[in-house]
């Protein structure tokens, strides 16, 4: 039986790309999974097939000896196949599953990645979280702060690779520097890391003493961190390579800084907007006038309150607030008005309080009828 060309096999067209051969083939491999085709005897040698025509024309040197020969390219002397099923050499159905198996986990497990200990010698470092509590006028005018981050850093007494006298290590026996191990059981092929080498690919064989062979030691850093005006809580700063070091010389990680603003005793904070109450005399608020109020700025505003003002009376101060973190602009300041009432009177004091509640009953006879009733009714009461 003649075999079917290899892009029929994987439903691509011959002029396709590397990767759209590569979804065709990931296509028909779910498709034509054992696992998911029981009742049709058929489905294991058409898996079979889509992985043997996958091997060949995902191979760039492949590929051209199969376009320009066909198939005879790994027939006979031309391609060392020898005429057997699956000329390219991959007609065990074990290592078809396996590469299978690779190619639609491997972003999931490290499959994907083939060849080689040396991408297994190097981790990266660990992202670090840092919590930075500031005022509401650090927030307002943005500073230089310098932080103390505790951290693993380059051990220096190894350069970073963990081993005694900075030697290189050596590829692990094991697993011959891949970091994993692979074992057959059955229909399936089983990966797990290697238990040597924990995976790293390699081995040292006379660990630093400094760092116990990590390639890092524990260790405080200062470091300078610019906050930008306008910030909030919950705004994030990140710090690209400040983070923890990387295993045996890998790229250190991230450091991200939260912010966190502390209450103010004055100001309340909503966005770019800033509220506070101001308290004002009776007199004043009855009279008018001017009044000095405090700004975030540590200056001081002058306001104008209208006479007969109450409690609760809101009043904006334009561009007196928070400059937005991103973009242009400032906020606005309200302040509320509260009016307050006197106590520890003197006789003086009350006198007048009581010519003034007098005269306003003259002035208001529908106010001096309501407080005669009131007073008949408690005087009713009495009786």
């Amino acid at each position: 039986m003649s075999k079917r060309d290899y892009y029929d096999v994987l439903g691509v067209s011959k002029g396709s790309s590397a990767d759209e051969i590569k979804k065709g083939y990931r296509k028909k491999a779910k498709e034509l999974h054992p696992d998911r085709n029981a009742d049709n005897p058929k489905a294991e040698e058409q898996f079979k097939e889509a992985n043997e025509a996958y091997e060949v024309l995902k191979d760039a040197d492949k590929k051209a000896a199969y376009d320009r020969y066909g198939h005879a390219a790994f027939e006979g002397g031309m391609g060392g196949g020898g005429g057997q099923r699956g000329g390219a050499g991959h007609g065990d159905f074990g290592s078809a599953f396996s590469d299978v198996f690779d190619d639609l986990f491997g972003d999931f497990m490290g499959g994907g990645q083939r060849g080689g200990g040396a991408r297994n010698r190097a981790a990266r470092g660990s992202d670090l979280r840092f919590n930075l509590r500031i005022t509401l006028e650090e927030a307002f005018a943005g500073m230089q702060k310098t932080i103390n981050v505790p951290t693993a850093v380059n051990c220096t007494s190894c350069d970073g690779t963990g081993a005694d006298g900075g030697a290189e290590p050596t590829n692990c026996p094991t697993c011959s520097g891949m970091g994993k191990v692979r074992a057959q059981q059955g229909f399936f092929t089983v990966e797990r890391t290697c238990p040597t080498c924990s995976g790293m690919g390699q081995i040292i064989k006379n660990p630093c003493k400094s760092c116990s062979g990590q390639g890092r030691v524990e260790k405080e850093r200062a470091l300078s961190v610019n906050i930008p005006a306008g910030v909030e809580t919950g705004t994030r700063i990140r710090l690209g390579g400040e983070g923890e070091a990387g295993l045996r010389g890998g790229p250190a990680g991230d450091l991200y800084i939260f912010i966190e603003v502390s209450k103010h005793k004055l100001f309340e904070r909503e966005g770019t907007n800033l509220f506070c109450n101001v308290p004002v005399s009776m007199s004043s608020a009855a009279l008018g006038g001017d009044i000095e109020v405090p700004t975030i700025d540590g200056g001081r505003s002058r306001v104008k309150i209208p006479a007969g003002s109450q409690s609760g009376r809101q009043m904006r101060l334009r561009s007196k607030g928070m400059p937005a973190l991103r973009g242009a602009g400032t906020g606005d300041m309200f302040i509320e008005l509260a009016v307050e009432t006197p106590v520890n009177l003197t006789s003086r004091q009350k006198e007048l309080l009581r010519e003034f509640e007098e005269l306003s009953e003259d002035n208001n006879p529908e106010s001096k009828s309501f407080f005669s009733s009131v007073k008949s009714f408690w005087d009713g009461m009495k009786g």
